[in-house]
């Protein structure tokens, strides 16, 4: 045999090798990190507790302004999470998380609250985008386990857009402020998603009102998602998409007045996302009547049937609206 075969024998062996060793280590890297829907015990990574999650970057939490001549917003499809909460005057919020997903452009951006402190302690050090806040909550905010990015702290990731009239044209572009989705394991809310719990109710309709604001969602079995209507119009992005959460909570909390109030001397509300109480799971045009608890701002919130069963959400977004409880 000549040196040259031996050669090109030599090298064959060695880039079979090579190639053996790499589809085993994709296999192994598939096998923990693909598309699985459970950390092999049934639970999704979201509901994974910290402790045992692999390591992941920091969700995003932006602060949408909901008025009327806010809409339509930009980017809130893209979201993993929307949360609604009452504010000022009885109007309404949004905080949306993206963790999977960061959209281009995401507005029009709004101000912060003392309440969203609290509910944001349940992410590891999340970036909260926001156009500011009012002095004297400033400080809480700096000291807060969080990244905060307001346009003083990240100028470039802010831009003004041309087709709302200010303040409600300021927009972030989350990719200057995280670079990249940190994935579903960030999403350390508690949530649970596969099978429909047994039971509920048959819903094709659910309303949710604030005293000066109006949430509806009606469900599309055509879509297989609960479409979503503000204030008496349909809710759409502003390419025009409709929003279309796959489950909805109608979580029932203490909302008390904070030590803050605005410019025109409203009472500022806070939100208490931490304790227990009722709230309603629509999902699969039926609605399910549970029990939900956080026992600390640090962890997440479970929510469960009366006898202690945890309840599954659909896959895809979630939209949590905060409700008073009566």
């Amino acid at each position: 045999m000549g040196r040259r075969t031996r050669t090109r024998r030599a090298v064959t062996t060695a880039a079979l090798l090579a190639a053996t060793v790499t589809t085993a280590l994709a296999a192994g890297c598939t096998a923990q990190h693909g598309d699985r829907t459970d950390d092999g015990r049934g639970r999704s990574p979201a509901s994974t507790p910290s402790t045992e999650r692999s390591p992941a970057g920091p969700v995003l939490a932006v602060k949408i302004d909901n008025v009327g001549a806010a809409r339509p917003q930009t980017g809130l499809d893209a979201a993993d999470v929307i949360y609604a909460e009452q504010v000022e005057g009885g109007l309404s919020r949004l905080m949306a998380v993206f963790a999977t997903r960061l959209p281009k452009a995401v507005g029009p951006v709004r101000s912060a609250r003392e309440s969203d402190l609290e509910l944001l302690r349940q992410f590891d050090r999340p970036t909260l985008a926001f156009s500011g806040a009012q002095g004297k909550l400033l400080p809480l905010i700096g000291r807060a386990p969080l990244t905060a990015r307001s346009p003083d702290q990240a100028s470039a990731a802010y831009y003004r857009g041309t087709s709302h009239a200010a303040p409600h044209n300021l927009y972030v572009r989350p990719g200057r402020l995280l670079g990249a989705a940190p994935g579903a394991a960030a999403l350390t809310t508690g949530f649970r998603y596969g099978a429909a719990p047994a039971g509920g109710t048959a819903l094709t309709h659910r309303a949710v009102r604030y005293p000066a604001a109006a949430f509806t969602f009606d469900w599309s079995a055509e879509k297989g998602r609960w479409l979503v209507g503000e204030d008496g119009g349909p809710a759409l992005t502003s390419d025009g998409k409709p929003l279309a959460p796959a489950t909805v909570v109608v979580q029932y909390v203490r909302i008390r007045s904070s030590r803050y109030h605005d410019v025109l001397g409203n009472n500022t509300p806070y939100t208490e996302s931490v304790g227990s109480g009722t709230a309603q799971v629509l999902r699969g045009g039926r609605a399910y009547d549970v029990r939900w608890k956080r026992p600390t701002a640090a962890g997440g919130t479970r929510f469960t049937t009366a006898d202690g069963t945890p309840v599954n959400f659909a896959k895809g977004q979630v939209w949590v609206v905060f409700a008073k409880a009566s």
